[in-house]
């Protein structure tokens, strides 16, 4: 079905396919965050140690992550939805090829390029769709996408303990590829949109398809250096917070509620934060670069619990401190892509959003191992949270280069951004990215 040229609906049919992000961010991300709880079962099976087990979900994040370029370049060529139709069939693939592997290799070859390729090819284009359809309820939108997450977190860690405990660690894999095909509907929902910001032909030549053009401009490329580091310490819970939970003692389903903790109170910052960005009241790149510090603080947290905590009360403490990540963290999630449009505009928001996913990839393929490589050597994960923790840190020190993030040096208040046009671009301080590459504000410093 060709696209009709409209405006920005800002809802109607973008709400289904908000729902159906729903679903692709919970059966891939979710997914992903829950996976750790198999990690122990995959070790003592094959005799492995924790940082060999990690470079399972590593590989499938960083491929994941890595490709989405190619999710996102494809998309633009053919349309959302038959490449997320295709990537749930990969992924439904990769964990049927897993549940019958006999070595890690084969583990490294089903879950991390199999099932990673497949998820490349649905996380970009279904959220960069969701942008395309709204505009003054953008981030709200994207944040209620992204929710799927926390959601599926909540579901999927008991569910999955469950399944472990009754099937083994083949049959739980075997009934997750059956699950993860609910991919491909996901992808039928997703109706095609042309906006008037789009440009007139797909882009031609590799750099221009895949949107690396867009490292030339110095906002983008901040954005890019802080992203980088940020995903080196972001994904670590992910993979690792179930075995710090089981290593200090708490059972598979003590373990399991300290995940469903963190995603609830991931699932529920994210839908409130992404109200809070579209009022407008706080530029979004400084909102970004507060919750990335929150984040790291969190992390931090998790790691120090069982040092400053009491030997009998300590699992209640991280049951907290796992809540305050959460929150922190989802509030963080929404603000990565929700600042994207005013970066790059709405034509280019969906090969910015593989970069993103690129990005994020450079830092989760070295997060979760040197996780475990500290675990082995130190005996716990406490020394893991910390190093991690001070990446995302970093991180969202270098946000603050990000136009708008650092308030001005006039206490008088910057005239209000107007609302936006038709749904051309987010209604905060716009940064645009000129022919010689040279950011400018629509907010001037009175200093």
């Amino acid at each position: 079905m060709a696209p009709t040229p409209v405006g920005t609906p800002d809802g109607g049919w973008g709400w289904v396919v908000a729902a159906a992000t729903f679903t692709v961010n919970g059966l891939s991300y979710g997914l992903l965050r829950s996976l750790g709880l198999a990690l122990p079962d995959l070790a003592e099976h094959f005799d492995r140690t924790s940082q060999d087990t990690a470079w399972v979900s590593a590989l499938a994040l960083a491929v994941q992550q890595a490709a989405s370029p190619v999710g996102s370049a494809l998309s633009t060529r053919w349309g959302a939805r038959p490449v997320v139709m295709v990537g749930g069939i990969l992924t439904s693939l990769g964990f049927v090829f897993s549940a019958f592997a006999g070595s890690l290799l084969h583990l490294y070859l089903g879950l991390g390029v199999l099932a990673g390729s497949g998820w490349a090819l649905v996380f970009a284009p279904a959220l960069g769709t969701v942008s395309r359809y709204f505009s003054r309820r953008r981030v709200f939108a994207v944040g209620l996408a992204l929710m799927g997450n926390g959601a599926s977190s909540l579901l999927l860690a008991p569910a999955l303990q469950l399944l472990l405990d009754t099937f083994g660690w083949r049959g739980a894999l075997l009934l997750l590829g059956a699950i993860t095909l609910h991919l491909t509907p996901c992808g039928a929902l997703l109706r095609p949109l042309e906006l008037p910001g789009d440009p007139p032909a797909p882009p031609r030549g590799p750099l221009a398809a895949l949107g690396l053009d867009l490292f030339a401009h110095r906002a983008f490329l901040v954005f890019a250096l802080g992203t980088v580091l940020i995903a080196g310490g972001y994904f670590v819970p992910y993979v690792h917070l179930a075995p710090h939970a089981l290593d200090r003692g708490l059972g598979g389903y003590r373990a399991a509620l300290v995940v469903a903790v963190a995603a609830v109170a991931d699932a529920s910052a994210r839908l409130v934060c992404g109200w809070l960005a579209d009022q407008g009241w706080v530029p979004l790149p400084r909102l970004l670069a507060v919750f990335g510090a929150l984040t790291g603080l969190g992390l931090l947290a998790v790691g120090l619990v069982p040092v400053v905590g009491s030997e009998e009360g300590w699992g209640g403490s991280l049951l907290a401190v796992a809540g305050a990540y959460g929150l922190s963290a989802g509030c963080f999630t929404p603000l990565v892509f929700g600042v994207l449009p005013g970066l790059v505009g709405i034509g280019g928001v969906v090969q910015a959003t593989g970069l993103v996913m690129m990005l994020m990839s450079l830092g989760g393929l070295l997060g979760p191992p040197l996780s475990g490589f500290l675990r082995d050597e130190t005996g716990d994960f406490t020394a893991s949270f910390l190093v991690c923790g001070s990446l995302v840190l970093s991180g969202s020190f270098i946000y603050m280069g990000l136009p708008g993030a650092v308030p001005s040096c006039s206490r008088a208040s910057p005239p209000a951004t107007p609302p936006p046009e038709r749904g051309e671009l987010l209604p905060i301080p716009q940064v645009a990215l000129l022919s010689s590459g040279a950011p400018h504000s629509t907010q001037e410093a009175t200093c």
